[in-house]
């Protein structure tokens, strides 16, 4: 494809990722106003990774490749992204490149969030639903971490970011925690707060306090996170 891409769009400046998650990591790095992705990628599908990117901030344009045409294609063909079966012409990849550069173009195209969240759940509606979340993308400081969703110890809504809690510290995301939510294995993450989202694998026990308040203890930590009244049958059993 990248012979293809040259000769459509000469002056584009092209960077492979291997996977799903080198993927991830490199659009993180350069910030991409365009993005190819492979439906079947190892680490994080396409669907998996364009979900990622909708839910952060400034998303780039995505552009679907297949080899399997079994998806519906035609849901795709006047949208601002786009959909490309293999083996891709040159001229059908042409058309496409045309139309990214009048939306790149555009003084004030259609918000970009939007767009791909509408291309997503019509392109769900052909493909399996995205596997729980694996990576996460977080600020620490200057500085931005991929995190194994696997070392989070819990979530917790502040008032523009969500922190996340580590071992080694603290790390700041914009997904909402209702969003967040969305992406999570509810099998290995228990909501017990409106503002809080703990990993169920951390969990010790519960210690219910004078006011009949019942806190979650956590392995190898001090504090201790409030059970808001929703979500104690969660723990009535322990």
């Amino acid at each position: 494809m990248e012979t293809q891409l040259a000769a459509a769009w000469p002056e584009l400046r092209v960077t492979r990722a291997a996977n799903g998650v080198q993927a991830l990591a490199l659009i993180d790095e350069l910030a991409p106003q365009v993005v190819f992705l492979d439906i079947q990628m190892p680490g994080l599908n396409g669907i998996e990774l364009a979900a990622r990117l909708c839910a952060g901030a400034n998303p780039p344009r995505v552009v679907f490749t297949t080899a399997y045409d079994h998806y519906t294609l035609q849901a795709f063909e006047h949208a601002a992204f786009d959909y490309l079966l293999k083996p891709i012409g040159l001229e059908r990849l042409s058309r496409t490149v045309a139309r990214l550069k009048q939306a790149l173009d555009t003084p004030a195209p259609a918000p970009v969030p939007d767009a791909l969240a509408a291309l997503l759940r019509q392109l769900g509606v052909a493909a399996p639903a995205p596997a729980p979340l694996q990576w996460i993308r977080a600020a620490k400081g200057q500085e931005t971490r991929l995190i194994a969703i696997d070392e989070v110890i819990y979530f917790q809504s502040n008032d523009k970011y969500t922190s996340v809690f580590l071992a080694d510290g603290e790390s700041l995301i914009r997904t909402p925690l209702a969003k967040l939510k969305e992406q999570l294995d509810p099998q290995q993450f228990w909501q017990i707060h409106r503002g809080v989202i703990v990993a169920a694998k951390h969990v010790v026990g519960t210690r219910t306090d004078f006011r009949g308040r019942v806190h979650v203890r956590l392995k190898g930590r001090d504090e201790q996170l409030v059970v808001s009244r929703n979500y104690v049958d969660l723990f009535k059993q322990m």
